[in-house]
């Protein structure tokens, strides 16, 4: 028998008012999908002519992506607020809620008009009750406080990666709307012969990172002793589903440009979500010092160096940094 999100969210013991939610996201996910397979015949790609909060270029669709997210989730008695990568400030709901949630409403925006890879990525906290209702403060706090973490990848197919704390589950988008699982558990072995980093920026990493990524690219000839293959997606999504997929490391250091010195990933919606899916999935995520999962945003929009996915590999770039 083939479980559908819901069943397998029932069965997994989670709640009913974080399974509503789930379910909700799930629901705005499948919009946004569609959107997203009409391309240029719906008249939804290029630039929305803006820039967020990021001081990104907006594309069309990263503003109706978080419009969907926004409206479909704001309903929803159990969300006291929301926080977007599109968005300057929080975004208020429902004082009474139980969850916080925040979002990547569309990952990978400069991959939208070559019909490349693009994702949205999620997570939920608990609400605080220690701080008030509306608060910025509601959002600063440790990833290990997450109840829920995942993304959807629109890709040939639209696929949903999710965990609720135990398993990371793979469901993909059948035919009739809903959302079937199609991998119970999703694993990351502790060695890889894969990595994906953006080597444009070499120049600008720090020598430890350099000299790391040099010894992969000597392959068998080098000290490693063997060859690794190198991918890059232009997509966290694209390229952390990967590594689930099939193992690797994923990294996107800090570097010497002035907006990503301190990394470009953000914390809140991008590094923390993931970073919970890998270690579920058996592997390590870390900020090239501690686990990323320990870190808690002192801002809404806070950026973190990322180093993720295979745990051995993870920690021999933990030790070359701390060599200096």
């Amino acid at each position: 028998m083939m479980h559908t999100l819901s069943s397998q969210l029932r069965s997994d013991g989670v709640a009913p008012e974080l399974e509503l939610l789930i379910g909700e996201l799930a629901a705005a996910s499948k919009t946004i999908s569609a959107k997203v397979r009409q391309g240029a015949l719906a008249g939804v790609l290029g630039s929305a002519g803006h820039e967020n909060v990021q001081g990104e270029t907006q594309k069309k669709l990263d503003v109706i992506a978080n419009d969907v997210l926004k409206q479909t989730l704001g309903r929803l008695a159990q969300v006291r607020a929301l926080a977007s990568e599109e968005e300057d400030h929080p975004v208020p709901c429902h004082v009474e809620g139980a969850y916080l949630v925040a979002f990547d409403p569309l990952d990978g925006s400069s991959n939208i008009d070559i019909n490349g890879q693009i994702g949205t990525i999620f997570t939920v906290y608990p609400a605080r009750d220690d701080v008030p209702a509306l608060s910025p403060e509601q959002f600063a706090q440790s990833g290990r406080a997450q109840v829920c973490a995942g993304y959807v990848l629109y890709g040939p197919s639209t696929q949903l990666v999710l965990t609720t704390g135990g398993p990371v589950r793979l469901y993909t988008l059948a035919q009739d709307g809903g959302f079937v699982l199609t991998q119970e558990a999703l694993r990351i072995e502790p060695e890889c012969s894969e990595f994906a980093v953006n080597l444009a920026n070499f120049r600008h990493w720090s020598a430890p990172v350099q000299a790391y990524i040099q010894k992969l690219q000597a392959g068998v000839d080098g000290p490693r002793g063997r060859d690794f293959n190198m991918r890059w997606n232009g997509a966290m999504v694209g390229d952390v589903h990967r590594v689930l997929m099939r193992g690797g490391i994923f990294l996107y250091p800090a570097n010497t440009q002035s907006k990503v010195h301190n990394g470009k990933l953000r914390l809140l919606y991008e590094a923390h979500p993931m970073a919970l899916l890998v270690e579920n999935a058996g592997g390590r995520a870390s900020d090239g010092q501690g686990d990323i999962l320990d870190r808690v945003a002192d801002q809404l929009h806070q950026r973190v160096p990322v180093v993720l996915g295979a745990a051995c590999e993870v920690q021999l770039v933990v030790e070359t940094l701390a060599q200096g």
